[in-house]
C-alpha cells in the first residue's frame, strides 16, 4: 500500500491568529494519527501573514507532544537560513524528546523574500549554492562522532535523525540520489518537473547508511467534500490564497467563494490552474480517481497529502476522507 502523510503550513485564517493555527494544527495531527497517516510535516516560512510554521522545530515539538505514534517533521527546513549546527542541536533535542518519530527535511530555498532572507542571516554570504556542503556538515553532527571533532551537536551527535531532500526541480532529486536519501517533490503547488525529477532520482540513486534503495514522495492537494460542487467550493480559498501572494500580497487564508469570477484575471487563472495541476478536488470518488491516476503516473512510495481548507470541521473532513481512500487504494 502506498504510504499517505500530511503537509501543514498551518493556515492563519482571515479573522484568526496563530494561536488558533496552532491549535487546529495539533487537532488535525491527533486525528491523522488515528486515521492512519505515517507523518505530519509543518514547513518553514516566513514574513508570511497566513502561515504559522516559521519556528518549524518548536511547531514540531507541540505537535510531537500532544501526539504517540505518528512522525512528526519538516517539510521542511530551509536550510540556508540557518548554521547546520543550529538545526542539529534542535533536532537532536527533538529526536531525544520523542525516540523514533522525528524527521528533518531539508529544502535549498529561503522560504520567503530576500528582505526577509537578509533579516535571517544577517549577510548573504550563506546561501543555496552551498546546500550541498551544509548537507553534508548537518550530517556528519548527527552521525556517530569521531574521536577528533572538536565541535559537536550536543544533543544530535548519534542521532542519526533521518534526512529527506525536498526540492521542485531536478537539483534536489540529484543531490538526494547521489547522497542516498529519500526525496519529497513539491508537485502540490510546483508540478512541471516533477516527473523528470523522480526519474533523475531513481536512475542516479546510490544506496547509503540510510537508504538501500530509492524512495520518493510527492505532494497532493486533496478538496474532498460530500460533492464535487463543494470540493471546488471549498478550493476556491486556496486559489484566492494563490492570486493573493502571486501579487506580492499574501495574506491569511481568507474563506471560500462561490465564483472566483471577477477575483482573478484569465491570466491568473491560468496560473493557479497550472500550479494547482496536481489537485483533488470532489466527491470521494473523484479524489480517488484522481489519487489513482497520480499514483500510477508516479509510482511515489508515498503521498504527502496537503490542502487550504477555511473552515476546520472540513478540513478534517477532507483529510479523513483522504486516508479512507487511501487505504481503499
Amino acid at each position: 500500500m502506498t504510504a499517505y502523510s500530511i503537509l501543514d503550513l498551518s493556515p492563519i485564517l482571515r479573522g484568526g491568529d496563530a494561536a488558533q493555527a496552532l491549535g487546529n494544527s495539533l487537532d488535525l495531527a491527533r486525528h491523522a494519527e488515528q486515521w492512519g497517516y505515517t507523518r505530519y510535516w509543518v514547513a518553514e516560512h516566513h514574513n508570511m501573514p497566513g502561515v504559522a510554521s516559521a519556528a518549524t522545530s518548536v511547531v514540531i515539538g507541540h505537535i510531537a507532544a500532544g501526539t504517540q505514534r505518528i512522525r512528526v517533521g519538516s517539510g521542511g527546513v530551509m536550510l540556508p537560513n540557518h548554521a547546520p549546527l543550529v538545526i542539529a542541536e534542535q533536532f537532536g533535542t527533538l529526536a531525544a524528546l520523542h525516540p523514533g518519530r522525528i524527521d528533518l527535511g531539508l529544502g535549498r530555498a529561503p522560504g520567503t523574500d530576500m528582505e526577509t532572507a537578509r533579516a535571517l542571516r544577517r549577510d548573504l554570504n550563506s546561501n543555496a549554492m552551498e546546500f550541498p556542503r551544509d548537507v553534508d556538515e548537518l550530517q556528519a553532527y548527527l552521525g556517530d562522532p569521531t574521536p577528533d571533532q572538536r565541535v559537536r551537536a550536543v544533543p544530535g551527535a548519534g542521532s542519526k535523525v533521518p534526512i529527506w531532500l525536498l526540492g521542485s526541480s531536478l537539483f534536489s532529486a540529484r543531490l538526494a540520489a547521489q547522497k542516498g536519501l529519500p526525496f519529497a517533490f513539491a508537485s502540490h503547488f510546483a508540478p512541471e518537473a516533477l516527473l523528470d525529477a523522480l526519474q533523475v532520482y531513481r536512475d542516479n540513486f546510490q544506496p547509503s547508511a540510510q537508504l538501500e534503495r530509492p524512495y520518493a514522495m510527492a505532494g497532493v492537494s486533496v478538496f474532498a467534500a460530500d460533492s464535487d460542487e463543494e470540493g471546488a467550493f471549498l478550493a476556491t480559498s486556496m486559489q484566492q490564497q494563490f492570486v493573493n501572494l502571486r501579487r506580492g500580497r499574501p495574506g491569511p487564508l481568507p474563506p471560500p467563494v462561490e465564483s472566483m469570477d471577477g477575483i482573478w484575471s484569465p491570466l491568473e487563472a491560468e496560473g493557479v490552474r497550472q500550479a494547482m495541476k496536481y489537485a483533488m478536488v470532489g466527491s470521494a470518488e473523484t479524489v480517488r480517481d484522481g489519487l489513482r491516476a497520480f499514483r500510477d503516473l508516479t509510482g511515489v512510495d508515498e503521498l504527502m497529502i496537503t490542502g487550504g481548507i477555511f473552515d476546520h470541521d472540513k478540513r478534517l473532513q477532507s483529510f479523513r476522507m483522504a486516508a479512507d481512500i487511501c487505504r481503499d487504494l
